[in-house]
């Protein structure tokens, strides 16, 4: 298999500091996430060979800390009778799929084998294995691939998990049939051999295909005593903010049955009027097929996205290599209006070394914009700030602003009052005049994300700046907004805005 262009000369203008971005060459889906005798392994969607999609194969990347990575040689490679499509990877600790040697625990790669016109299953999708008993330096194809085989075009994308409760103690695999819109659940007891357990969908969002599915159990409010179950698919087109992006449902799983508590439209959906409704991973445009860690330690659920999106990802102005993924997230739930609701924190890269560059408030805001010091600009940056909007219209920040080529450039993240004193109002995040913005006409936008301020009347902010994108964690990570910009490197500033009087900057750290 060969790609269609080669991989043009590498150009690093946009290549970001603490999101992982292979060296060279196309990257998207997150696969295989799996932790390890002290190693965490992030596997992708990868073209070896050029920087569009194509030839895709499982790239490979390895941290001890989630933050700083090193990319290793290619994983699982395709080959002329199947392309290497997402999937997951677990820990076999009691060599269930015999795959082990020497008493040491395979590592088991359950991917999609999307064959080929050369294949004898030519135009199917189905679910393979491959392992490892290195730790995962090298890889082989089961002889027995493919494990899952249901005649299907679109039957994608494995996430698979340990269950150990009331029904018994098996493997669970969730997969998805994507144009159906269903969530399909198996069960096995040797990874090599499926039973079909149950099936959910379609429910809420199914205006475009259903991607890249996790099923995990977490305590609400820490207590162990009181869980729900998280249900993730994503989907694309059709997300929150346009084409891709992930939903979630919470409810129950048996073993055998996952049944959501918060559904709001069950069956195919003519019309977006509930959408706001739905429970979205991420209210921006670059957070796409976004799982989570097996194995992780301490239970903690963590998670990474495809920081990108299909309406534009071929397209966007890097050469040499194309597309990052997110920060990790840890994922929990917390009681929040009364009811469960997951909320997402960042692994945060400046925690261990970052230092703080500005720091201000409380103070009034007056309308207009007030710019920061020049030791509190940057491309890599935290920002925490925390508003009182009062009467003002709007209360938020500038970033990445500056001057290229006689064309200013700023990203506004705003939030508006409904109105004047109400705790109800609107964050948005506008990158239509970010830098550049004009390689695709679905890039330049503006997110918008209903939020309510506290009982207090604050709105905290956490503000995640790279060099290519802005990562926004509201309320305590009540609400995410994610979206890849392209200033020019010399737009640096950052500015408090406020529209009208009555606002209050209650504090701004800034962090670099």
């Amino acid at each position: 298999m060969t790609s269609l262009n080669a991989t043009p000369a590498l150009d690093c203008r946009y290549r970001p500091k603490w999101h992982y971005a292979a060296e060279r060459n196309w990257l998207n889906d997150p696969n295989g996430l799996v932790y390890s005798n002290g190693v965490y392994h992030l596997f992708y969607q990868h073209n070896p060979l050029g920087d569009v999609w194509g030839n895709m194969s499982w790239g490979h990347a390895t941290s001890a800390d989630l933050l700083n990575w090193d990319e290793q040689p290619v994983a699982i490679p395709c080959d002329e009778h199947e392309a290497i499509f997402s999937g997951s990877a677990v820990v076999d600790p009691l060599n269930t799929s015999g795959f082990g040697v020497g008493g040491v625990a395979p590592l088991v790669a359950v991917y999609t084998s999307a064959y080929s016109p050369a294949s004898p299953l030519a135009g199917r999708q189905a679910q393979s294995l491959a392992y490892s008993t290195d730790d995962g330096a090298t890889w082989t194809k089961y002889a027995g691939n493919p494990v899952l085989d249901r005649a299907s075009a679109d039957f994608r994308d494995p996430k698979v998990f340990w269950y150990d409760g009331d029904a018994g103690s098996y493997w669970v695999m969730a997969a998805v049939e994507a144009v159906r819109h269903e969530v399909v659940l198996y069960k096995s007891d040797d990874l090599k051999s499926w039973e079909h357990l149950s099936t959910f969908g379609p429910a809420n969002a199914t205006d475009g295909v259903w991607e890249c599915p996790d099923l995990f159990e977490l305590p609400v409010d820490g207590d162990p005593g009181n869980t729900r179950w998280v249900l993730v698919v994503n989907l694309s087109p059709g997300g929150i903010a346009g084409g891709s992006a992930g939903q979630y449902f919470l409810g129950t799983f048996d073993g055998v049955t996952f049944r959501s508590e918060t559904t709001v439209t069950e069956g195919m959906q003519t019309d977006d009027s509930r959408m706001p409704d739905y429970g979205w991973l991420d209210w921006g445009r670059d957070y796409y097929a976004a799982v989570s860690f097996s194995n992780a330690p301490g239970g903690r659920r963590l998670m990474i996205g495809w920081m990108n999106n299909w309406q534009y990802a071929a397209s966007t102005p890097s050469q040499g290599w194309r597309s990052a993924m997110s920060l990790v997230r840890e994922v929990r739930l917390e009681t929040r209006a009364g009811r469960p609701a997951l909320v997402q924190a960042a692994v945060d890269p400046f925690a261990a070394s970052g230092t703080e560059l500005f720091a201000a408030g409380p103070a009034p805001l007056a309308d207009g914009v007030r710019w920061l010091p020049v030791e509190a600009s940057g491309d890599v940056l935290r920002i925490d700030a925390e508003f009182r909007p009062g009467s003002a219209g709007k209360v938020g920040l500038v970033l990445r602003a500056g001057e290229a080529d006689g064309v200013q450039e700023r990203t506004v993240l705003a939030y508006s009052s409904v109105s004047g004193e109400s705790l109800s109002g609107e964050l948005s995040l506008d990158r239509t005049a970010s830098g550049h913005v004009g390689f695709h006409a679905d890039f330049p936008s503006v997110e918008r994300v209903p939020v309510s301020l506290d009982g207090s009347g604050k709105l905290r902010l956490t503000i995640f700046l790279d060099r290519c994108s802005v990562e926004v964690f509201a309320q305590d990570g009540l609400v995410t907004l994610t979206d890849q910009i392209f200033p020019a490197e010399s737009s640096t500033a950052v500015g408090l805005l406020a529209e009208g009087d009555g606002a209050t900057l209650v504090s701004l750290s800034v962090t670099g």
